[in-house]
């Protein structure tokens, strides 16, 4: 079930669920069904001139892969070029429960313009408590300017049918659990690519 707005409303201000921003301006962002977030003044990307590939079974193809950008002079544009792909954040950091799940959207403005705002993780789990790693490719033919603190996403809260029992802040696994600047993949991380970094290694001990 997808919380309408008196509902998103409420769940913020009983705390139920959590928004921590510079100004309570998110309030006036809150639509028929879903939440919109701001464009966070941080981008990443990733050095792709330098680096052959990244192998999810390597750590070391990862290492200052990417960059960090802070666009720190007010009203002062990001410029996605075309076919660019990086890491955007949201300005708010939001916090949800053990019984809420959100999914990130693209807002259909920024779609219009040939932005996506994220590759495939749009799902946000519950017990997350952190800002939302925006993964934005500019498919159109023009480059596109995006301005820190203007709207970029929407999330859309559904309800799950009983809390979690191991929400996104207990599990073994979680990797992003308060996260603020716009994070770069830690697949390295998983098990299943731990373990055949593992036997590679062991590989070419023998």
């Amino acid at each position: 079930m997808i919380l309408s707005d008196r509902d998103i409303r409420e769940a913020i201000q009983s705390g139920k669920v959590k928004i921590d921003s510079p100004d309570n301006k998110f309030f006036d962002n809150i639509g028929p069904s879903s939440l919109d977030l701001r464009c966070g003044s941080y981008f990443k990307l990733y050095e792709h001139t330098k680096f052959p590939l990244l192998d999810p079974a390597d750590p070391a193809t990862f290492e200052n892969c990417s960059r960090l950008i802070e666009v720190k002079k007010p009203n002062t544009p990001f410029i996605i070029q075309p076919n660019d792909f990086m890491l955007g954040v949201t300005l708010e950091k939001i916090t949800l429960p053990d019984d809420l799940v959100a999914r990130v959207e693209g807002r259909s403005s920024l779609g219009r313009l040939g932005i996506i705002v994220h590759s495939t993780a749009g799902f946000v789990d519950p017990g997350f408590s952190g800002t939302i790693t925006l993964e934005i490719t500019n498919i159109n033919r023009m480059p596109v300017a995006l301005y820190p603190g203007m709207r970029v996403c929407q999330l859309a809260f559904e309800t799950l049918t009983s809390p979690a029992e191991v929400d996104y802040s207990k599990k073994k696994t979680q990797k992003y659990q308060n996260q603020v600047f716009p994070e770069e993949s830690r697949i390295t991380k998983d098990p299943e690519m731990v373990e055949i970094n593992k036997q590679r290694m062991a590989g070419n001990l023998q």
